[in-house]
């Protein structure tokens, strides 16, 4: 099941699930679902989050956002079924929660995958493999650049998060620290560029694959980044104004063919030396739906231990590598 599939990411994996000869079932809260699957000749259904309809139903890949209000029902759901979860979320509060259903998980014998898209497979998988070359490795540092445009979930999640400030894990705890610092200037493939401090999810995610307990992970900032408008958007009012006013959909057909990803990773030692490896990909969404399938694909073959896993712990670092279009550098 793809819930949320009347929306941008749960669409677009619909379509490319269709064209690889799956047929999942289609859902979502609206009967607008049906516009999605009819056309695609696939099976479709609505429900509200408070009563999921999972009969039938091996695995939900959860495309919906806010996950802070989708996730627990749907996992709750997918527990009392023995259904297999998975989602696309980059949100910390829920992978910390999806983390501490690992024992719950383990015992219904159900795999929870959480961040199978963008968000987290390329960075996690990335931060699997620099600490595997340094076992050792006490500091870990990611940055991404992804210019191929938002949807509007997405934008409107990166709107909280801008709010909200960044996060960095020091010493095995989550401290904050002002949205974009520290910054620094990366060596992405293409150039470098400057960037600064976000709330990625590998701060909980590559935290959990790897055990390093110092990470930073850095975006390239937009231009207005440092504008006193984006503290004011912990104002509430100010930020449902700003919500309201992003318009739905997301990049175009032509811009997701003509835009990709980029991201850097770099591993230190006690001693100091260093590690560092590099990854080109497709457009973020276009990976997303690509890597959520292929993943949930790996899921339903079997072999992944009951539990509550990162895309790195379930599927391995190697993972990103069997994507369409995405080449990495290895750690030099």
């Amino acid at each position: 099941m793809v819930y949320g599939a009347n929306g941008y990411s749960g669409s677009l994996l619909a379509r490319l699930a269709a064209a690889r000869g799956e047929r999942p079932v289609l859902a979502g809260r609206s009967t607008a679902v049906a516009g999605i699957a009819e056309p695609l000749g696939l099976p479709h259904r609505s429900f509200p989050l408070t009563a999921p309809d999972l009969s039938g139903v091996s695995a939900v890949v959860n495309c919906a956002g806010p996950f802070a209000a989708t996730a627990r029902p749907l996992v709750e759901a997918c527990l009392a079924a023995g259904v297999h979860y998975l989602d696309i979320t980059g949100e910390l509060d829920v992978f910390d929660w999806m983390l501490a259903q690992s024992p719950r998980a383990a015992a219904a014998g159900v795999v929870l995958l959480t961040g199978a898209g963008f968000d987290v497979v390329p960075t996690d998988c990335l931060a699997a493999m620099l600490t595997a070359a340094m076992p050792g490795a006490v500091r870990l540092e990611l940055a991404f650049d992804a210019p191929g445009g938002l949807s509007r979930g997405t934008a409107r999640t990166s709107l909280a998060e801008a709010a909200s400030g960044a996060r960095r894990r020091v010493d095995g705890r989550l401290v904050e620290t002002p949205f974009g610092t520290p910054s620094r200037t990366v060596p992405f493939p293409s150039g470098p560029r400057p960037v600064g401090a976000t709330r990625w999810g590998d701060l909980v995610t590559a935290y959990h694959s790897t055990g390093v307990p110092d990470i930073t992970v850095y975006m390239r900032l937009p231009r207005n980044a440092a504008s006193p408008l984006v503290r004011l958007l912990r104002l509430a009012p100010l930020r449902a104004v700003a919500r309201a006013l992003i318009p739905a959909g997301g990049p175009s057909e032509t811009r997701r063919a003509t835009t990709g990803c980029e991201v850097w990773g770099e591993v230190t030692d006690a001693s100091g030396a260093t590690l560092t490896a590099t990854l080109t990909g497709p457009n973020a969404y276009a990976l997303t739906a690509d890597a959520s399938l292929r993943a949930v694909q790996a899921v339903l073959a079997g072999g992944i231990p009951p539990g509550t896993h990162t895309p790195a712990t379930a599927l391995g670092p190697a993972f990103v590598q069997t994507l369409d279009g995405v080449a990495v550098t290895p750690p030099h």
